[in-house]
């Protein structure tokens, strides 16, 4: 082996390490500023490790405002709006993918444009419908919302292009429906994709704030972002505010969404990898 891929390889994994120091950076040092004392996180020059370890940016997140209350809010919006996109998405991407029905390209082209339109587009009619609906400030608002999801039925209906034909015609002889094909096959060997879509959904619905903001009221039906918002809003109207409860905070938020990506990682890559073998 030559010195010229060997000099190519290590340069390339010292960008990738370099690369992920500067993502990386930013948590590392809101954990350790959380567990500093407030003398120490507004100090300069920059103290790296605290001289004294303190949890109490915790305890005043925790006592000031209900922010437990929000994240399990957040965390039932999210899982719930992941398992309605996976049901919804999947189902659409079949139907695009495996069965054959006139307009079919047409209607895929024009589910597939909706990724240009943001969301502040169609917020206001959105609101009106919800509104009309009864639907406000209530976290089933939030979760249908979410069941719009055309991420998902890309990466999906791409995917399921590239599964071999041949194994529908094999169980439609054996007698097999749509809906048995869809259950029996098409989704076993799609954990990838589904994975993929799953951490997408999860961590979307978990950091959403416009639309939460928009139509949740009551204090106690807020979400994570809208109450973390709301804390810092407040805290900075106070001339002598503490950054460590807002650190900790932050913290706090970041967890379910670690542990949700550290759970699917290994299917990840593969199914966003997935998703652009056929269009």
């Amino acid at each position: 082996m030559g010195t010229k891929p060997i000099a190519r390889g290590f340069f390339n994994y010292l960008l990738l390490a370099l690369i992920g120091v500067f993502f990386v950076f930013p948590l590392l040092w809101t954990l350790i500023s959380s567990v500093k004392p407030e003398n120490d996180i507004v100090a300069y020059p920059p103290r790296w490790v605290p001289v004294h370890f303190t949890l109490g940016g915790y305890a005043a997140v925790l006592h000031r405002y209900p922010y437990l209350t929000w994240m399990f809010n957040s965390i039932i919006v999210a899982v719930a709006s992941t398992l309605f996109v996976l049901v919804l998405t999947s189902l659409a991407a079949y139907a695009f993918a495996r069965i054959e029905f006139r307009g079919r390209k047409v209607l895929f082209a024009i589910v597939i444009s909706m990724l240009l339109i943001p969301i502040q587009v169609y917020v206001v009619p959105l609101f009106l419908l919800t509104s009309a609906l009864g639907l406000l400030n209530s976290l089933l608002s939030l979760i249908l919302v979410s069941g719009a999801q055309v991420t998902g039925v890309y990466i999906l209906t791409s995917f399921f292009k590239t599964i071999p034909r041949e194994l529908d015609e094999a169980a439609r002889i054996d007698g097999a429906k749509d809906f048995a094909i869809f259950r029996s096959i098409i989704l076993p060997l799609s954990n990838a994709p589904l994975s993929s879509v799953a951490i997408l959904t999860f961590i979307t619905n978990w950091n959403s704030f416009l639309w939460p903001l928009i139509s949740i009221r009551d204090n106690v039906v807020k979400t994570l972002p809208v109450g973390i918002a709301q804390f810092m809003g407040n805290a900075g109207q106070n001339a002598s505010s503490e950054y460590g409860p807002g650190l900790a905070a932050a913290m706090m938020a970041i967890v379910p969404s670690v542990i949700v990506f550290l759970l699917l990682q290994r299917y990840f890559v593969q199914g966003i990898a997935s998703s652009g073998i056929k269009g």
